[in-house]
C-alpha cells in the first residue's frame, strides 16, 4: 500500500468461499466433507480469507468452492476435498499473483485438473462490505 492509499482503498485479497453443506462421499464423521474442506483450508490459509457458504448449488460436483478477488475472474471450483487443501492453497497463490485471475491448466497442481466448473467476469465481483 502506498502512502496516499488508505486501508479502506486497498484492493482486498482473494476470498475462498467453501460450501460447508457438501455431503459428497460422507463417511462416519459428524463433520460433512464440505466442512472438513473448509476447516483444512482455514487452518493452513495465510494469504486468502476462507469463508463458509451454505450451498453453491453444484452438489453433483462437490465439494465446491468459489474463488474471488476484485479485478480478477471469479472461479467456481468442484471435485475438491480436504486431502487437496495444500494444492488448493497453492492454486490460490497463483491466482492472486495473476493479473486477471486466470491460471493456465499447465500451471495448476495435477490433483486439480478437473476442478473448474465455471467462471464469473471480474466486472461483477465486489468484495467490499456494503456501508
Amino acid at each position: 500500500m502506498n502512502e496516499t492509499q488508505t486501508e479502506a482503498d486497498a484492493t482486498p485479497g482473494p476470498v475462498l468461499y467453501v460450501c460447508t453443506t457438501c455431503r459428497r462421499g460422507e463417511g462416519a464423521s459428524d463433520n460433512p466433507p464440505g466442512q472438513q474442506l473448509h476447516d483444512a483450508l482455514a487452518a493452513r490459509a495465510e494469504r486468502v480469507a476462507v469463508r463458509e457458504v451454505a450451498c453453491l448449488a453444484a452438489c453433483d460436483r462437490g465439494c465446491t468452492a468459489f474463488l474471488a478477488q476484485e479485478g480478477h475472474w471469479g472461479w467456481l471450483l468442484g471435485n475438491l476435498g480436504p486431502e487437496k487443501a495444500s494444492d488448493i492453497l497453492h492454486y490460490v497463490d497463483l491466482y492472486a499473483a495473476s493479473r486477471t485471475g486466470t491460471v493456465m491448466p499447465s500451471r495448476r497442481p495435477a490433483s486439480l485438473s478437473d476442478m473448474v466448473l465455471g467462471r464469473m467476469p471480474a466486472a461483477v465481483i465486489s468484495l467490499k462490505e456494503p456501508s
